[in-house]
């Protein structure tokens, strides 16, 4: 049985196309994570596999927050569409607009392995830097998706929590980035918290939206108050 934030699998969507297409570019991100990795077993040197490894751990490291960055990505590009039934030629466009910010993903993640240790603040912050486009293309998806109605009316409250989550998500990772240039351990405990926070986007968002509910009936409450 279906709770009334679920939506019913069954529903014929218009969106069926377009995460296809959005899936096949997350992959192919993936697989170009693993290529600038590869390139680290072509390095002319002598030292034995145990010792490259060693040698490149920043590269190995950048691999791994790489990989749970387009993951966590497409964890939330799926769950942003759960709900979403019809679709139009301007969210076409906005969808790409994350799906380019997720493909320079490599790239960021390239500077960040290569320049960890020599520029260690700047390369942290470009990679930041581009946590803040991905949280402004989901903000926008979200934020679009609202206000032009391409959601059943029965899953808007529900669905306006990833707005709101997305939202703060933006000023958060503006934070996160001006921080990089300041210190390295505190952008990377606030990059783990966010990885934390939105590894799982729809309990997230119900949390935030039993915290609505409660405000909700609280106000309620004070307004049915005698004498009021």
């Amino acid at each position: 049985m279906l709770t009334k934030n679920e939506p019913a699998e069954n529903e014929p969507k218009e969106t069926s196309r377009l995460e296809a297409f959005s899936d096949g570019v997350f992959a192919i991100a993936i697989t170009l994570l693993v290529l600038e990795l590869i390139e680290t077993l072509h390095t002319q040197t002598n030292d034995g596999l145990m010792q490259l490894f060693v040698t490149h751990w920043q590269s190995f490291l950048a691999y791994i927050i790489g990989f749970i960055t387009i993951l966590v990505c497409w964890i939330n590009h799926h769950v942003a569409l759960e709900y979403i039934k019809k679709i139009d030629t301007n969210f076409f466009w906005i969808n790409g607009f994350l799906l380019f910010v997720v493909t320079l993903t490599p790239f960021s993640t390239a500077i960040l392995a290569e320049y960890l240790e020599k520029e260690s603040r700047t390369a942290l912050a470009i990679f930041g830097f581009n946590y803040i486009l991905i949280s402004i293309a989901a903000d926008s998806i979200c934020t679009y998706a609202c206000n032009h109605h391409l959601i059943e009316e029965k899953h808007r409250e529900f669905y306006a929590s990833y707005k709101i989550i997305y939202r703060y998500a933006i000023f958060y990772n503006i934070v996160a980035f001006l921080l990089c240039f300041v210190s390295i351990t505190v952008p990377i405990i606030l990059y783990v918290i966010l990885f934390a926070a939105f590894a799982a986007p729809k309990a997230f968002a119900a949390r935030l939206q039993k915290i609505k509910d409660r405000k909700k009936k609280k106000i309620k409450r004070t307004n049915h108050t005698p004498g009021k």
